[in-house]
């Protein structure tokens, strides 16, 4: 276990090899939050990210172009992640990440969007492949949302 700060205790472990990071997310944790301490931990500016596993209460969204909003879906049960992709980097030089996910019940189907929350059920297996350099977002008021600026 590699911890992040002394004195807290989490689950979550993982393994850096050259610019790779192979983890492993626990029940009961929140997926987002992981990201983002292994990200600060391991001062990780540039990065895309791919993850599968198992959730029993997740929140995704659909961003509305014509109304520059988002709204949100919750589903709780046992789900599979089929599907977990997305980019770290960051805002205003502080950390920052887009992730979408999808999951699957038991009957197969299949809901997702832009995650906004997910606690693993069982596990999930999350790779972060580590990207040599940095793309800042800004936010984009004609699109409404926080955009790569290069």
């Amino acid at each position: 276990m590699l911890p992040l700060k002394k004195g807290i205790e989490f689950n979550m472990q993982y393994k850096k090899f050259n610019n790779t990071i192979v983890a492993r997310i626990d029940k009961g944790e929140e997926i987002l939050e992981k990201i983002k301490e292994i990200a600060i931990n391991e001062n990780i500016k540039f990065a895309n990210i791919n993850a599968l596993g198992a959730t029993n209460d997740f929140t995704v969204g659909v961003f509305k172009t014509k109304e520059k909003k988002y709204y949100s879906n919750t589903f709780q049960g046992d789900f599979e992640i089929v599907s977990l992709t997305g980019t770290i980097n960051t805002m205003n030089s502080e950390f920052y990440c887009h992730i979408h996910m999808s999951a699957g019940d038991s009957e197969g189907k299949v809901y997702g969007g832009h995650l906004n929350k997910a606690i693993v059920s069982a596990t999930c297996e999350m790779i972060i492949n580590i990207i040599d350099g940095n793309v800042d977002r800004e936010f984009n008021e004609e699109i409404g949302l926080n955009l790569f600026r290069f």
